[in-house]
């Protein structure tokens, strides 16, 4: 390993790295007892003996055991951006805590790393079950694991979000805090990470034996069934040990094995080596440069919100070097449905569905003596209750469908959408933006804060389709990178703990309780508006799925078409994610469901998805209202809880 990785510029920059990250340390150190000769009071000893040493240290086994962890995991998955974050382990050991320590507090303090293991290993075997028929592919695992972070992160955001201040300390932990008040957490993620090395090196031969295809390992004598679980198994306990000890830490795992092949390490051993010393780099130095940026404010900073910064730039750097050319494309064509030759008829009838849904949210619902049917003066009580949220559903439903369909026609990817490509979670970034910009922001100004958010992630995905158009896998992988990157900085702006982040969080999870008339005649006005003019587009719709040769040659104006379009769909996001937050996928489903029906026409198609949104979102937003009653669900998560198997559906079919 010395000599393939010797005298390498890459090799001596994480070297310096590693003497600034002891630097900075050092420097915590004489802040403590300075030069003069005073060796310090006992209060300074025994902050250096039992938080500022231990914090260092956990910072190194962490990082060194998410690198080892991460290295492990592309290995056995052969993907070389899978790690405990994006796919899901880490977020899935958060929720098992967070459930944990609001019903049952005791085994947080008697058993947490094993519910942490749980949460991983629950969140891993749901990830194979997912994706095992389709071999494992890198597209379809990453994508998968990206659909059960973003539910596992609504499912946890929603339990703080219901259980008021006190929970909001398990938030700011759960980001990643390195503060430590003694030894334990280090001696427990050591001895993971000895026992995890061992097991590590005792499987080198048959993981790079693992590196060629299936056939070829099997006919070698590799057990891969049995490989693959021992592995995992071993990669999801070290990411689980550091999650139920410090909270999650972001991308260490995806960063460490890619640095370490650009170091020059290029076999197993050289990897298993390599990984954990860049990784405890990594953390060390990225822990040292937030508690001299925070000052007297280090405590309350977790270091993992700085870490997840460095996911989505790394996602984009990766992606020009990512091989997916021996795998299936989910960028092919779906499989070719029959279209409807007079559309007239069915889209009456779409219409008539969707009107009784909506009657259907207005005047059913349940009350403490069983189920009832509002008339008469009990319906006059319960409309304005009852009728904003339903507006504002229906218009935040009709948005997103013809959001969806515009980025779908756009790309020529079926699989595009506001939630997929993280141009939602771009929602969040301008609204945090203006929250923490504005002493008491209008809602004029929030939208026009996610609007800017989301034209910035829109306008950079675009530029990555329009380098990429030949391999609409990397538009999906850039999307996964986009929302993780705005992700990341929506959690570094909830850690402030105050009320403008118990409105992200109200955000995240896109409840529609407290809607008023004034919001939903404001969803409703942008959603005619916006709505009302896509039809003048639909010829650019029709024309831009051929190709920009074909689009040309009849003469469409090629930037303006795509810069009016990229607009629209800005602010249609824009406005529907205000509503129900980033992760309802009826952007997804509904342009699909138009499709499978037999639309084909663009304007046909157009107004399908619409009438669909609408559906889909107001039957949501009825089912949150009465499945757990007298409780009511978010209706952006409830939405994404329908939303996220349908997406697992279309990345399972066979096309």
């Amino acid at each position: 390993m010395v000599r393939a990785i010797a005298g390498r510029p890459s090799t001596l920059a994480w070297l310096l790295a590693a003497a600034v990250a002891m630097g900075l340390c050092w420097y915590q150190i004489l802040n403590l007892f300075p030069l003069s000769g005073d060796h310090g009071f006992d209060l300074n000893r025994i902050l250096l003996f039992n938080s500022v040493l231990p914090r260092a240290a956990v910072a190194l086994l962490s990082g060194a055991a998410l690198g080892l962890s991460g290295a492990l995991l592309q290995q056995v998955l052969r993907n070389p951006i899978a790690d405990p974050s994006t796919l899901g382990i880490a977020t899935g050991a958060q929720f098992a805590m967070t459930a944990a320590t609001l019903f049952a507090p005791a085994l947080m303090d008697t058993a947490r790393e094993t519910v942490a293991l749980f949460g991983g290993l629950a969140a891993a075997a749901l990830l194979l079950s997912l994706t095992w028929k389709r071999g494992l592919e890198p597209i379809t695992v990453v994508l998968a694991g990206m659909v059960i972070s973003l539910i596992a992160m609504a499912l946890s955001a929603t339990l703080i979000l219901a259980n008021g201040e006190y929970m909001m300390s398990l938030l700011i932990w759960g980001s990643g805090s390195l503060t430590q008040q003694g030894w334990d957490h280090a001696q427990a993620i050591a001895l993971t990470l000895a026992i995890s090395l061992i097991a590590a090196f005792l499987l080198i031969r048959p993981l790079e034996i693992l590196g060629l295809d299936d056939a070829s390992a099997r006919s070698l004598g590799v057990s891969l069934l049995s490989l693959r679980l021992l592995t995992l198994a071993t990669a999801v306990w070290l990411a689980t040990t550091v999650t139920a000890k410090v909270g999650v830490i972001g991308f260490i795992g995806l960063a460490a094995p890619t640095f370490a092949r650009l170091c020059g390490a290029r076999t197993q051993r050289d990897i298993f080596l390599a990984a954990p010393l860049i990784g405890a780099a990594t953390l060390w130095l990225t822990d040292g440069l937030v508690q001299l940026a925070a000052g007297g404010s280090a405590e309350m900073v977790p270091t993992g919100a700085a870490t997840a910064l460095l996911g989505g730039p790394l996602l984009l750097y990766l992606l020009p070097r990512l091989r997916l050319a021996r795998h299936a494309s989910v960028s092919m064509p779906p499989s070719s449905v029959q279209r409807i030759a007079r559309p007239t008829l069915p889209l009456v009838a779409i219409l008539i569905l969707v009107a009784g849904m909506i009657t259907l949210a207005l005047l059913v619902g349940r009350a403490p003596n069983g189920w009832n049917l509002a008339t008469g003066q009990l319906l006059t009580d319960l409309l304005p209750f009852r009728a904003p949220r339903i507006a504002a559903a229906a218009a935040a439903g009709a948005m997103l469908a013809a959001a969806g369909m515009i980025l779908q026609r756009m790309t020529d990817n079926p699989l595009a959408s506001p939630e997929v490509l993280g141009v939602s979670a771009g929602a969040g970034v301008g609204l945090a933006a203006v929250l923490f910009t504005f002493p008491a922001p209008t809602m004029s100004a929030r939208l026009i804060g996610a609007t800017i958010g989301v034209f910035v992630v829109l306008i950079a995905l675009l530029v990555v389709a329009g380098r990429q158009e030949k391999n609409a896998e990397r538009l999906l992988l850039g999307g996964l990178a986009a929302g993780a990157l705005c992700s990341a900085l929506v959690n570094a702006a909830m850690i402030t703990g105050d009320a403008r982040a118990f409105q992200l969080l109200a955000w995240i999870s896109g409840s529609t309780n407290q809607v008023t008339w004034s919001e939903a005649s404001i969803a409703l006005a942008l959603a005619l508006i916006l709505l009302g003019l896509l039809p003048l587009m639909t010829r650019w719709l029709e024309i831009l799925p051929l190709g920009t040769d074909q689009a040309r040659a009849v003469g469409l104006p090629l930037q303006a078409s795509r810069m009016t379009l990229t607009l629209f769909a800005a602010g249609l996001t824009a406005a529907a994610s205000l509503i129900v937050g980033p992760l309802s996928f009826v952007g997804l489903v509904a342009p699909h469901m138009a499709r499978l029906l037999g639309f084909g026409r663009a304007h046909h198609q157009l107004l399908a998805a619409i009438l669909i949104g609408v559906g889909l979102m107001t039957g949501a937003d009825w089912l949150s209202r009465i499945v757990s009653f007298p409780y009511q669900l978010p209706l952006g998560l409830f939405a994404s809880l329908i939303g996220g198997p349908y997406l697992i559906w279309l990345l399972r079919r066979n096309r």
